[in-house]
């Protein structure tokens, strides 16, 4: 049976007297009981997969097209109509959870690592849906996107709902947006970070980059938002959203939410937060000045819940650090050694000061660029890198499709364009983490940037289990054990 857009119709024209469990946009992980959502891909349409899906127990299909084998609503945009549906299949858990989402180019993983600690602190039951894990009261597992899709995003909301969760922190992609992941969410709170260029491979222009940011923030999906407003999109979007907000700074007194006294070193990030009548001095065992904005974030958000601010502070001052977020890799080295995900020149600007305050040595970074992205943004990378760093080895990330090759010899062509650091190129990364330990003396700063957390590499067909962390643990305990005296 087919039932169209506009047509006369209820779940039980499609799926009869059967109960609908849930749904599913992959063919492989349908339940019994189950919708299948068969979506339009980049390589593959889903309705290829509905006989599949029926095999595994699916009861009807969602879809542009009919699918064989499954009754079919057809809509001429299933991704649409997707968000919502799932969420009422699920029982609307959003309605039930105060959901914290946290968009903007960068600080999205750290912001709501920062929310999940704070909510923690104030003895909230949390969830956490990030690009790095989805953790909640029955457990945590790898993220397979920054925002899952939406038929897996509205289970995991429903499952830390069941397991007496109250509040979530979500980080909420562009492509989450655009491709209408985060439908039928009710937002409690909003947090936009900042905004600069990058993801213009798939919205074309910066403009539309920031429109589907702002889609966040509107009166239908969000109760309040929470707006920095250190660059001009922050300044655009507080001046026209309808939504009731506030506003975060670490560069002007005028924000709602503002920090002085900010100290940084190797160990700490310390500042005072003032606002809503409330200023309190913060320590953070997380590294580098753009965690006082990501802190000033998520302290805004949690205070226009109302939580108690001091005991969510001290979840906060709590963690020890975000997964490859400016992680410190010690293993007795005599300088400082780091994992980082700046993986564009706004990130890039924000944490070479921060790591170039550390030393008076050289500065060593690691980098490359990741295939199928925005090829304008590659020699930027390496650019910016040679302007701050003293020492650019170029080498792998994950190319996917793109030649390898073609992708280093665009990046180093912007670090040879700076005039300014010794440039390597090394095509295999662990060679060229390698190779950068080996450089580093006592007192310099080395910093493996652009995968953070990430455990593979892939080229072409053939993913490689890789993380920069474990690799850059490993030359240096093999180093320093080899070439550098124990430190006192």
């Amino acid at each position: 049976m087919v039932v169209r857009l506009g047509q006369p119709w209820n779940s039980a024209d499609l799926v009869g007297e059967s109960t609908i469990t849930g749904i599913s946009q992959d063919s492989r992980l349908v339940s019994p009981g189950e919708v299948y959502a068969a979506l339009p891909g980049s390589r593959h349409h889903g309705a290829a997969f509905a006989v599949e899906a029926a095999a595994r127990g699916a009861v009807a299909a969602i879809s542009d097209r009919p699918c064989a084998a499954l009754p079919t609503f057809v809509v001429d945009d299933p991704r649409r109509v997707l968000g919502p549906i799932a969420s009422w299949i699920y029982g609307e858990p959003s309605h039930d959870l105060d959901v914290f989402g946290v968009t903007g180019t960068n600080g999205k993983t750290s912001t709501a690592y920062l929310l999940n600690a704070g909510l923690s602190g104030a003895g909230i039951e949390t969830g956490l849906i990030s690009g790095v894990t989805i953790r909640g009261p029955w457990g945590a597992r790898p993220a397979v996107r920054t925002t899952p899709e939406a038929s897996e995003l509205q289970r995991t909301l429903a499952a830390f709902h069941s397991g007496g969760a109250s509040a979530v922190a979500l980080e909420v992609s562009s492509h989450a947006l655009a491709l209408h992941r985060v439908d039928g969410i009710r937002f409690r709170v909003g947090v936009f970070t900042n905004l600069g260029p990058d993801h213009l491979d798939f919205h074309n222009d910066l403009e539309s980059y920031y429109s589907t940011k702002a889609e966040l923030f509107s009166t239908e999906r969000c109760e309040y938002a929470v707006i920095g407003v250190d660059d001009d999109y922050g300044r655009r979007l507080a001046a026209e959203t309808e939504v009731p907000h506030c506003t975060f700074s670490t560069q002007s007194t005028a924000a709602d939410f503002y920090a002085d006294h900010i100290r940084l070193d190797e160990h700490s990030t310390s500042f005072v937060v003032h606002g809503a009548d409330h200023s309190a001095a913060v320590r953070l065992e997380l590294l580098g000045r753009h965690q006082v904005d990501n802190a000033l974030g998520a302290i805004a958000a949690l205070s226009a819940a109302g939580i108690d601010l001091d005991p969510a502070i001290a979840g906060m001052e709590s963690m020890e650090c975000v997964p490859g977020r400016m992680q410190r890799i010690d293993a007795g080295q005599p300088f400082l050694a780091f994992v980082d995900y700046m993986h564009n020149t706004a990130g890039q600007q924000r944490q070479f000061p921060y790591l170039r305050s550390l030393t008076n040595g050289k500065v060593i970074v690691v980098i490359g660029a990741t295939g199928e992205r925005d090829p304008g943004k590659r020699r930027p990378l390496g650019w910016t890198a040679a302007t701050f760093a003293d020492t650019v080895i170029v080498t792998d990330e994950s190319p996917f499709s793109d030649n390898p090759a073609r992708l280093r010899e665009d990046v180093a062509a912007g670090a040879y364009a700076a005039d300014h650091a010794e440039v390597i190129l090394e095509p295999r990364r662990a060679d060229a983490i390698a190779m950068a330990v080996a450089l580093a003396q006592p007192g310099d700063v080395l910093v493996v940037a652009g995968r953070g957390h990430d455990p593979v590499q892939t080229y072409g067909a053939t993913t490689l289990a890789f993380d920069d962390r474990t690799e850059l643990r490993y030359a240096l305990e093999r180093t320093t054990a080899e070439d550098f005296p124990p430190r006192r």
